[in-house]
């Protein structure tokens, strides 16, 4: 037995390395950009890649390579049921609204003559999102339904660069150098990024030909991170931004578990196991006291959960001890490759 691993400084591969490494599991390091990528793995039983949704050659193939290997019998990390709607909310409205798991209410119009009806029948204000982003970014709250029209004009005509708003990167990377998150240079290359695009805009399309909108749900000064991974919970909860309504990414949380909803817990865990998710970080706020999700995402940051107590097993039952999730992930792939062969 032998994973094949796609190394990528501070992501997931540093610490399956070192899992590897440690507990003397048969590992090569793989390069998937290359056109021989399929020979490099023919002596490997599994792939395990961390890609990003922010690296162009990763939007180019990471998905196609995936699941070409796991049609062939590879086992793969992440799996087609646990990546296909990464960085994709549309996506991943359809998915939970088949399952009839509990969303915030969520609409997509591929019509601008429709999008222009429906937006004469709301209430404001409302949430607008492009269909890819992380930590908030390309999320912008409606206050008027003029501001709604014209984004629909915009999402109908011109469209919108995939970073939308190189404005709100600056104040934020300036939010994040007073609580010590970023520091000086990262701020010049915010004010660099108002005249220029980045890399990753320039490989990216223009997102256009469609809009997208959440209900606001008002009342919640935070939203609660759940991170599943094999049947095993843990999370956080995230507090807003001043004078703001988003939570993710603000790099304020606490860790402390009574705050976190078992409700919430409950329905990660019961989510993950209907759709056969490897891994899965699920966002939820509160409405009338209940949680309800707003999105999903299988890639999150590792140092984030590095604070938590412990984690809740598949029957809720807390254990509270030092965990390492990348670690589970190694395990469950050394386990399936291990089943496999037992047949």
């Amino acid at each position: 037995m032998k994973i094949a691993i796609q190394k990528r400084k501070n992501s997931y591969s540093d610490e399956w390395i070192k899992y590897c490494e440690k507990k003397n599991i048969p590992f090569k390091i793989v390069d998937c950009y290359k056109s021989d990528i399929i020979a490099q793995l023919e002596d490997c039983d599994a792939l395990m890649w961390h890609f990003h949704h922010k690296i162009p050659n990763d939007i180019l193939c990471a998905r196609q390579l995936m699941f070409s290997l796991e049609s062939a019998g590879k086992y793969v990390f992440p799996d087609f049921n646990t990546m296909w709607h990464f960085d994709d909310k549309i996506g991943q409205k359809y998915q939970l609204e088949a399952i009839n798991a509990p969303l915030v209410p969520s609409y997509v119009f591929y019509s601008k003559t429709e999008a222009l009806d429906w937006i004469n029948t709301i209430e404001y204000p409302i949430v607008f999102k492009l269909r890819n982003g992380a930590s908030s970014f390309n999320v912008k709250l409606v206050r008027t339904e003029a501001e709604a029209k014209q984004l629909v004009k915009q999402a109908f005509g011109s469209g919108f660069n995939n970073q939308m708003d190189p404005l709100m990167y600056l104040k934020e990377s300036i939010r994040k150098y007073h609580i010590g998150e970023t520091k000086i240079g990262d701020i010049l290359r915010e004010i660099y990024h108002l005249t220029y695009r980045t890399e990753f805009e320039k490989f990216y399309h223009k997102q256009k030909g469609y809009i997208y909108f959440q209900d606001f749900i008002p009342n919640n000064d935070f939203d609660t991170r759940i991170v599943v991974v094999d049947k095993k919970a843990f999370g956080a909860r995230r507090f807003v931004r001043n004078n703001d309504f988003r939570a993710s990414g603000s790099h304020v949380a606490s860790y402390d578990t009574a705050l976190i909803s078992l409700e919430a817990v409950r329905i990660a865990l019961d989510v993950s196991k209907k759709l056969k998710l490897q891994c899965m970080a699920f966002d939820f706020v509160f409405k009338n006291g209940k949680p309800i999700l707003i999105e999903y995402s299988y890639g999150t940051d590792i140092a984030a959960y590095k604070p938590c107590p412990g984690f809740w097993d598949s029957d809720l039952n807390f254990h509270e001890q030092e965990f390492n999730f990348c670690e589970w992930m190694v395990d469950w792939v050394v386990r399936e490759v291990n089943n496999k062969s037992s047949i």
